[in-house]
């Protein structure tokens, strides 16, 4: 229920908000451009710890990932190449913002951690094969948009971590989530991977079967008319051999 109306009112406000922005005739590729360039600043400010920065720009990073599609449909400029280039930037862009982290935590300094650089290291690479995985799956299937976590959340459990990150109260509970996050991230993205990997098995096989018993019914059915065809000619070979007689 909560979900639902969270959603309702969210595309509301994206919708009135993509339309003020359409009012003004941006190109949607710009802002996808723009979108990355903001988030290579975010992956610096990770890279030095300036988390709170860094969260409020990951919240604009955000807003504009989810604003340039919605653009494109409302000025009616969307294109093949547009969503190929918002998906190739969003690769790179969760990239930046991992690579960013684990230099955060490789850096000597109280926050120095290797398990949270391995960590996060895990955590990049569930995140690239999980949109690797769908789009390897939809190049063979019609769709495979399931799973856990998806770019999205992975984007708003950052954008917490970062805001958690605030100076001093070392050993506060709420505060310093930032490695809770990379290990959330770490564990369900590669759940998701799974998941869409057992999805497009099953589909694949599915399809297969289907395939295999249309094949058999073709079989069956030029069985079945090679029998008639044989039952009538014998038929007609009757009557001829009577009519003769």
């Amino acid at each position: 229920m909560f979900s639902k109306v969270i959603g309702l009112y969210g595309g509301r406000a994206r919708d009135a908000l993509a339309a003020w922005l359409a009012s003004y005739n941006p190109n949607p590729n710009a802002l996808t451009l723009l979108g990355f360039f903001i988030t290579v600043l975010v992956g610096v400010l990770f890279a030095l710890g300036q988390f709170l920065q860094a969260g409020l720009l990951l919240i604009l990073t955000g807003a504009l990932d989810i604003l340039d599609g919605t653009v494109a449909r409302v000025t009616r400029r969307v294109t093949a190449f547009g969503a190929f280039f918002d998906s190739a930037m969003d690769r790179y862009s969760d990239l930046i913002l991992f690579i960013g982290l684990m230099i955060f935590y490789a850096r000597p300094g109280p926050r120095h951690s290797l398990m949270t650089v391995i960590v996060a290291a895990v955590a990049l690479m569930g995140s690239v094969m999980t949109s690797y995985a769908r789009a390897r799956a939809e190049s063979l299937i019609p769709h495979c948009r399931i799973g856990f976590l998806e770019r999205p959340e992975r984007i708003v459990l950052l954008i917490i971590g970062s805001l958690t990150e605030a100076a001093g109260a070392e050993n506060s509970y709420f505060l310093h989530k930032m490695p809770a996050v990379l290990w959330v991230i770490a564990v369900l993205s590669h759940w998701t991977v799974a998941q869409r990997i057992y999805h497009t098995w099953w589909y694949l096989k599915q399809m297969d079967e289907a395939s295999r018993r249309a094949a058999e019914s073709v079989h069956v059915s030029a069985w079945q008319e090679h029998r008639a065809s044989a039952s009538a000619a014998s038929s007609m070979w009757g009557q001829v051999r009577e009519n003769k007689q």
